[in-house]
């Protein structure tokens, strides 16, 4: 649907559950997300997942894979969309580590703000990141994104309590690029 240069963002179909649920079961792709500590997903809840948002189609999100070398390495989308605000929030992973670091999630970035204030007509794009994901963190600033403020030791990681970093772009600012 979405075609860069490397990745392709479209419809997760099906066929893709199983990789994803891999992604999804690997503590360090998931300690890498952040947010809630990482549990084991069975195929059964995935299932269940990808039929209810299939019939549902919610509005207040949209969510694509991520595909490079005609398979997907991850997933993203923008959630909680607010149609009287225009804003949405930015989710991504990159499940596949030989992609890490490559580019591949920067590009998916790119692709899902232009969606987001070109195709959809949002005003402002905003995410959050724990402060170890160093990576995550350069890429979303190389995108446009600055840094909003930050909560002190808010999520737990791994054994520690780490920052969680808010960040935003506003269409303006996506325009100026």
């Amino acid at each position: 649907m979405l075609q860069g240069e490397k990745v392709t963002l479209r419809a997760v179909v099906r066929e893709d559950l199983p990789r994803l649920l891999g992604f999804w079961n690997d503590v360090e792709v998931e300690l890498a997300g952040g947010g809630y500590p990482p549990r084991p997903t069975a195929p059964e809840c995935l299932q269940k997942t990808f039929d209810r948002v299939a019939a549902e189609s919610p509005r207040d999100k949209t969510g694509f894979a991520i595909e490079a070398d005609d398979r997907p390495i991850g997933h993203c989308g923008l959630f909680h969309i607010d149609e009287t605000s225009r804003q949405a929030e930015l989710g991504i992973t990159i499940g596949d580590k030989e992609y890490w670091g490559r580019g591949y999630g920067r590009e998916a970035v790119s692709l899902l703000l232009d969606y987001a204030f070109r195709l959809r007509n949002l005003h402002r794009v905003w995410l959050e990141v724990h402060a170890e994901n160093e990576r995550a963190i350069r890429a979303y600033r190389s995108c446009g994104f600055v840094e909003e403020g930050r909560q002190r030791e808010h999520m737990w990681l791994a054994g520690r309590y780490v920052d969680n970093v808010r960040m935003s772009i506003l269409r303006r600012e996506w325009g100026e690029r």
